[in-house]
């Protein structure tokens, strides 16, 4: 199976676009969190650029991310915050997701001009990032919560995992993580 890609600012995505990409969100998340909102994600930060696979005009799989400055350690860090990775069941599989992830960090790289992907997960999907070239970090983690903006969570050893864009993996700095903001 075949999909297209589109990169989109999500000011471009249109109605169709954003119909398909909340049956995704909905058929993973409907029961446990609700309706989707493209603006404010379950609570999570919302994305600059989503990242699109195609099954003619109807979209089947979605890679987000947003482009902000985090803190690690002492550094400043300019990431690509990714989250809503989805493919509809139909298309699982296929490869589409990992496809997707890889234009996802030329996007990063290309157009947002972040130094690393970032993103965390749930620990029973770290192989599958790993594979698709991602590299788990160990580092407390510190951000919004989801549910009560005024509240600071902090969080140790979650799965977290970074990677390419402008920079090599390597360059990550060490420390714990400010995400100055929710996750994504």
């Amino acid at each position: 199976m075949r999909f297209e890609q589109a990169v989109l600012s999500h000011a471009d995505l249109v109605a169709q676009h954003l119909e398909d990409v909340r049956a995704l969100f909905d058929a993973e998340y409907l029961d446990e969190y609700g309706d989707w909102d493209p603006d404010a994600p379950y609570g999570y930060s919302p994305h600059d650029f989503h990242v699109i696979g195609l099954d003619g005009d109807r979209v089947v799989g979605h890679v987000g991310f947003q482009a902000r400055t985090i803190t690690v350690g002492s550094t400043d860090v300019l990431v690509g915050g990714t989250g809503g990775v989805l493919v509809a069941a139909a298309a699982r599989g296929s490869g589409l997701g990992r496809d997707l992830l890889r234009t996802a960090q030329d996007a990063m790289r290309e157009t947002a001009g972040v130094d690393f992907g970032y993103l965390g997960c749930r620990a029973e999907v770290v192989p599958f990032y790993e594979s698709c070239g991602w590299t788990r970090i160990h580092a407390q983690e510190r951000f919004r919560s989801r549910l009560d903006a005024d509240r600071e969570v902090v969080e140790q050893d979650l799965p977290l995992l970074i990677c390419e864009a402008l920079r090599p993996v390597t360059d990550w700095p060490s420390g714990s993580v400010d995400l100055r903001g929710t996750s994504w």
